[in-house]
């Protein structure tokens, strides 16, 4: 009996699982949460920093007494110094790793910041907003795409959720702080950008101990040439939401551009806090509502996200003619939830049909397309102030964006959706070959 049990005994010993795959698993879930805690930390603070200027706008116009078209010149060659970044280096991190790109940008970005803190004249803003916008530019598909890297196993839509989420995160704190340091810190144009150094610089030290997780492969040079890199199979998506992606980032231009400006003009609101606290209305609205709504049909949210895109920026033009400080704080934070719904849903929709050997390229051009939504109108509404007065400029910029989200509501309404997605991805893909 003993010696027939004998090599069942020796089969179970030789079978039974041992202590290091469980080891290993365990050091892999660990070095995975650390790595999607760091690149969400990090993308916070370098999409932050470039946030930190807006509130100090006001301040440089009095200081140095700057015509309009010069101030907005410097939120004009920011929106450039990003296009470049997006258009040539976007997808550089899907060919040499994540870390080496996303350290490259904070570098760029604590450089930026120190041309900041010693700026005496004009020139050095433009020299510094460049800088800025091509450190966001360089680490927004690499963060991006890093967040889908370590992304938790049993969280499969956690990554698009924050890539849509974080980035109105970061501009809220961003402008917030940075309110806050100018209202009540010495020195603001100083501090502001010291503060954000410092973290910038922590979190550059900290993406050093991450594991990468992509492999490098062949292509760097070829990466660099300027394009558009939407696979052919996620363009009839991405022409189906561009309507609200678009709409929702122009939105967002309008208040990191002019918000300020706005209440301190529009609403006599003589305090920079009040500034920041409107960016937030939007951006930190829109971030809170991109996180609650992960778990919602994302179809279903565009179309929400598409209707609150048009009736925030409308009442928030109400609001302005009648002198409503509530009722403009209100109305943004409506329009905030567009921005979070819409953007986040369309993004999500996105991504869900990315293939994984190009995550960084289609999500810098995702951002590419967002950011000239973001730039180009808050440039046009910049030149047009001293013309036709900040009023009709924001009725004007407010009609934009709601005629853009209303376009993406034809789309999935009015006309037959498939075939004019069909033929609107057909023209994408001639254009982009």
């Amino acid at each position: 009996m003993s010696q027939s049990c004998a090599p069942a005994t020796e089969q179970t010993r030789v079978t039974r699982p041992g202590p290091e795959p469980h080891r290993a698993g365990r050091e892999h879930r660990r070095q995975s949460l650390f790595g999607f805690v760091v690149s969400a930390v990090t993308l916070l603070v370098l999409v932050g920093q470039a946030g930190a200027p807006s509130p100090l706008y006001p301040l440089y116009q009095a200081e140095w007494n700057l015509p309009p078209l010069l101030m907005t010149a410097v939120f004009a060659i920011y929106v450039l110094g990003i296009m470049l970044a997006l258009a040539t280096v976007g997808s550089l991190s899907d060919h040499v790793g994540r870390r080496p790109v996303v350290v490259g940008a904070a570098v760029l970005a604590v450089i930026a910041l120190l041309v900041f803190a010693t700026a005496t004249s004009i020139v050095e803003l433009l020299i510094a907003r460049t800088i800025q916008g091509a450190s966001v530019g360089l680490a927004s598909g690499a963060l991006g795409a890093a967040l889908i890297d370590f992304q938790p196993e049993n969280r499969p839509r956690l990554a698009a959720t924050l890539n849509g989420a974080l980035p109105p995160v970061a501009l809220s704190m961003g402008a917030l702080s940075s309110s806050a340091l100018v209202q009540y810190a010495p020195a603001p144009t100083v501090t502001v950008f010291v503060v954000f150094g410092v973290l910038t610089f922590i979190v550059a030290a900290l993406m050093f101990l991450l594991a990468e997780r992509h492999e490098a492969r062949p292509g760097v040079l070829a990466s660099l040439k300027p394009t558009v890199a939407i696979p052919a199979e996620v363009r009839p998506v991405f022409v189906a939401v561009v309507g609200c992606l678009g709409a929702s980032w122009a939105l967002a231009g309008l208040y990191l551009g002019l918000g300020p400006t706005i209440v301190r003009d529009l609403l006599h609101l003589n305090n920079a806090l009040a500034g920041g606290l409107a960016i937030a209305a939007v951006t930190g609205t829109g971030a809170m509502t991109g996180l609650a709504i992960q778990r919602f049909d994302a179809l279903k949210v565009l179309i929400v996200g598409a209707v609150a895109l048009i009736v925030g920026p409308m009442s928030t033009v109400f609001a302005l003619e009648t002198g409503s400080v509530g009722g403009f704080y209100a109305s943004s934070i409506i329009a905030g939830i567009g921005f979070g719904a819409a953007f986040q849903s369309g993004l999500r929709l996105v991504l869900a049909v990315a293939p994984p050997e190009g995550r960084a390229g289609l999500i810098s051009s995702v951002y590419l397309v967002c950011y000239l939504a973001f730039g180009l109108p808050s440039i046009v509404a910049g030149l047009l102030v001293p013309f036709v007065g900040l009023l009709d400029v924001v009725l004007g910029y407010a009609a934009f964006v709601a005629l853009m989200a209303a376009t993406a509501l034809i789309l999935q309404f009015v006309l037959p959706r498939q075939r004019v997605v069909e033929e609107l991805a057909d023209a994408l893909d001639s254009f982009l070959s």
